[in-house]
């Protein structure tokens, strides 16, 4: 259970406040106008943003204190902070630590055949199609087996038909993951998650069923949706 104890956090005249429960293994869409809080909602949960009260828990435990690094929580970014001087191989074995061993290597290529890009270690990132990057960032988060997968809009450059594709392996590489995934995309969300957080000038709405948040949208959803 991945929970938000009453968060709050204001910056620069902007607050946001987040108080839900995320049971394990859900698959959570974050939706909602832009510069609303989406990515400050991550932010807050993944350790990068400390909120000024409130807590952030994961099986009963407090991480509020706790450094991103050594958080159960990993985070895939939209520019997939891919080191283009590195080769694809060295980029994902990172994921288990910043000076890869022989071990990590083999770790790195095992994972990138699991992503369809077996034999493409070599290869630097630019020479990578934007598809084959986001499956390159993938890979690297499959390393790092962490059980909260936080993304944001990672798949958002690519064409709609390789976002389901990619959308698709998430889900088939990761089925025992709780994943939390900003889109802009309704019809995104309605195809990935089980539920749908919805986030407005930084009021972030507790999870509902996605199918029942869409068939019945309060005020506040319908006006963005329209």
């Amino acid at each position: 259970m991945l929970t938000l104890d009453d968060l709050r956090l204001t910056r620069d005249g902007f607050t946001l406040t987040a108080s839900f429960e995320v049971p394990e293994r859900a698959r959570v869409a974050v939706i909602g106008p832009s510069g609303g809080g989406k990515s400050t909602l991550l932010s807050l949960i993944a350790g990068f943003e400390t909120p000024d009260t409130g807590r952030v828990l994961w099986q009963g435990s407090d991480l509020t204190g706790t450094p991103p690094g050594k958080r159960p929580i990993a985070m895939l970014f939209q520019d997939n902070n891919l080191f283009p001087h590195l080769d694809v191989e060295t980029n994902v074995a990172l994921g288990l630590g910043p000076h890869p061993t022989r071990a990590a290597r083999a770790r790195a290529e095992g994972a990138l055949a699991r992503v369809g890009l077996e034999g493409f270690g070599p290869r630097k990132p630019g020479a990578l199609s934007g598809g084959q990057q986001s499956r390159a960032a993938l890979a690297r988060l499959l390393l790092t087996d962490r059980p909260v997968i936080l993304m944001d809009e990672p798949f958002a450059a690519l064409g709609p038909a390789l976002r389901s594709e990619m959308l698709a392996l998430v889900t088939e590489l990761l089925p025992e993951a709780t994943i939390l995934m900003v889109t802009h995309d309704p019809e995104e969300a309605k195809r990935f998650s089980t539920e749908t957080i919805f986030v407005e000038d930084g009021e972030v709405s507790e999870p509902r069923p996605t199918e029942q948040l869409f068939e019945a949208p309060d005020e506040r959803l319908a006006r963005y949706l329209r």
